[in-house]
């Protein structure tokens, strides 16, 4: 069984670019306000979720690991 993540967007930075969508259509959406959501809260650890917590020019996506909260995205210094 591989890595499980839990996936938060910080609302309050979003700015609704939408590169996470790109990324990651499958992971995260945005609503009619343009602030995106993850699809699903808990996910399997996958390329295009963290290509789209890297690629967020506001760095609002946060990853951490299920259970441990380890973080994974983004990572600590």
């Amino acid at each position: 069984m591989g890595d499980r993540w839990h996936v938060e967007v910080d609302r309050g930075v979003c700015i609704g670019s939408g590169m996470c969508v790109t990324s990651a259509p499958e992971g995260f959406r945005l609503d009619t306000a343009r602030q995106s959501h993850p699809q699903q809260s808990e996910t399997d650890a996958s390329e295009e979720i963290l290509a789209a917590a890297e690629g967020c020019p506001v760095e609002a996506i946060t990853l951490t690991m299920l259970g441990s909260g380890e973080s994974v995205y983004p990572p600590e210094d």
